[in-house]
């Protein structure tokens, strides 16, 4: 578990709806959150954000002055700033307008109205995001692990690296495309594969054929962690080889059970 608790979470809500703002905040504070500063613009957000640094931040959608994505890819663009957990809470159900929230690397995506209990998870998950306890393993050692992501957005590879080091992994290597994944597969040896499904030039499914057909390396345990909601096209990559399937955004407590079983698999 993480050494630090709710009550010493920074957390900045940005809502520019006062009513809204008012539910948010009650319901941090019956979950034990102490430390709560609003803002209501993005502007407002990063001008805080400038000042202090939150552990934290929860925003809505829709904004004065833009959207919770233009918020989100700001922070994510800004060395200062990439690295703060952020959440969304909003009324949006659009696969389409809420993909960009995913793949920037969130910690949640609560509806409104959200459930409390929903509430305390993304809370946990955030705590474990920001003082992550190291992976254990029986039979092997965390910091003696080779991973390899593949992701086409920036936002979501560096979010899951940062996630894969935070919790002890030696070394995570970086690929943006199905492409990039095959040459450093022909050059290096994994342990495990971290891949998008949704890619330009070589998709998840492709790659993970290519893997399991055609590599050097057939038997790596590969886990798909992906903001795909079609049952159809994910049992197709299921069935190509997946060792495991992980929604976006993920919880890094979901994502350290995972690699303890793929590995005890192996």
């Amino acid at each position: 578990m993480a050494m630090i608790s709710t009550d010493e979470l920074a957390i900045l809500v940005v809502e520019p709806s006062h009513f809204q703002q008012k539910i948010i905040l009650s319901e941090l504070k019956e979950l034990g959150c102490r430390q709560l500063d609003t803002a209501e613009t993005i502007q407002q957000a990063l001008e805080f954000m400038g000042r202090y640094t939150p552990d934290l931040v929860i925003s809505a959608m829709y904004l004065p002055d833009g959207s919770g994505i233009e918020l989100v890819s700001q922070m994510r663009t800004d060395p200062a700033l990439e690295g703060i957990p952020y959440m969304l809470i909003s009324s949006e159900q659009r696969m389409d307008v809420l993909d960009p929230i995913r793949q920037a690397g969130s910690v949640a995506i609560l509806p409104k109205p959200f459930q409390v209990s929903d509430l305390n998870k993304a809370l946990q998950a955030t705590l474990e995001f920001v003082d992550p306890t190291e992976l254990e393993l029986e039979d092997y050692e965390a910091d003696q692990l080779s991973i390899l992501v593949v992701d086409d957005s920036e936002f979501s590879l560096k979010h899951i690296s940062r996630a894969l080091e935070n919790i002890g992994i030696g070394n995570v290597v970086r690929a943006h495309n199905g492409q990039e994944a095959i040459d450093q597969l022909d050059q290096h040896s994994f342990d495990l594969i971290f891949t998008d499904f949704n890619m330009p030039e070589m998709d998840g499914e492709q790659l993970t054929q290519y893997v399991r057909n055609e590599s050097n390396q057939p038997y790596v345990p590969i886990l798909l962690v992906t903001s795909e909601q079609n049952e159809t096209r994910l049992t197709g990559v299921r069935q190509s080889g997946v060792n495991a399937v992980c929604n976006k955004p993920f919880d890094t407590r979901q994502v350290k059970a995972m690699i303890k079983n793929l590995l005890t698999d192996a």
